[in-house]
């Protein structure tokens, strides 16, 4: 079985130092490379592209939760796990919001580190145990005033509205400058998350919102 391949991002080398300790005393899991901020992480990603990136929230430049958004765009298989300090419904949330699928406070034990990129690999979302209750409870507490429409991405939308359009895979992949792959991950999420499974009605739904009209 290979090895979980783990990018580091942190702006404090003593940070860093620690978590690789961490990930290194565990079995199947290797640091590929470590940044020092979120420049260098995007640009250590695309070299490297590693199974988890591990991304502080607040690095200098280019923060955790910039990166992230980016990476989700553009490497939709890549597993991210924000690091943070603070276990804030602000912080956590935002994570959540840009596509991260784990947020890890600081202070983790190896056994919480192993734990949460065991889970994110898996395909599920991974939050410390101090924050997981909280957030829970505010997600239930907003999430029945939200619409299917106010869960998808910005990116989500265009490729909505281009497949609406009646455009391919293909072609929306020229178009946005993505994948194939990376744009049929975007179809199958949109499904997922609409409830929808065929084109014809994602092209009713896409008219419903406005996305596009009945005459495009």
């Amino acid at each position: 079985m290979n090895p979980i391949r783990v990018l580091l991002a942190d702006d404090h080398t003593l940070v860093r130092s620690g978590f690789r300790a961490l990930i290194e005393s565990c079995p199947d899991m290797e640091v590929v490379a470590e940044a020092g901020d979120g420049a260098e992480a995007l640009r250590l990603i695309e070299q490297y592209r590693p199974t988890v990136a591990l991304l502080d929230i607040t690095m200098p430049g280019l923060s955790g939760l910039q990166v992230a958004a980016q990476v989700v765009d553009q490497y939709p298989e890549m597993r991210i796990v924000m690091l943070s300090m603070y276990a804030t419904e602000e912080y956590v949330l935002g994570a959540l919001k840009v596509g991260a699928h784990g947020y890890l406070l600081k202070d983790a034990h190896t056994s919480e580190l192993e734990a949460a990129i065991s889970a994110v690999v898996k395909g599920e979302t991974y939050l410390s145990t101090e924050v997981a209750k909280h957030v829970a409870d505010y997600v239930r507490r907003t999430d029945q005033n939200l619409t299917p429409v106010e869960h998808l991405t910005p990116r989500q939308l265009e490729v909505l509205r281009l497949i609406a359009k009646g455009h391919t895979n293909k072609e929306i992949a020229q178009k946005l400058g993505l994948s194939i792959k990376t744009v049929e991950t975007h179809r199958t999420h949109l499904m997922a998350r609409l409830k929808i499974h065929d084109v014809a009605g994602l092209v009713r739904y896409a008219i419903r919102i406005g996305l596009i009209t009945a005459e495009t």
